[in-house]
């Protein structure tokens, strides 16, 4: 599929087809990598990996246990 580099401000932008944007759940501010690999640019969408994510939680950002009470149906939790 092919697409045209447009100019936005001072930078170049590339449309990513919907097909891609779908396929690959990209959104508008969706966080991407660029890569030059044997002279291309590679588009990489950024995942974030759980060790990454977890990382991040600290003793003064978690939140305490939340109590529920007793089951009310046939719940085995």
């Amino acid at each position: 599929m092919q697409t045209v580099i447009q100019k936005w401000g001072n930078s170049l932008g590339v449309r990513i087809p919907a097909l891609y944007a779908r396929e690959f759940d990209l959104k508008s501010g969706s966080a991407v990598e660029i890569l030059e690999e044997a002279g291309r640019l590679v588009i990489v969408p950024k995942r974030d990996a759980l060790e990454d994510l977890l990382a991040l939680v600290t003793d003064e950002n978690r939140h305490a246990s939340v109590e529920t009470g007793s089951p009310l149906g046939r719940e085995e939790w």
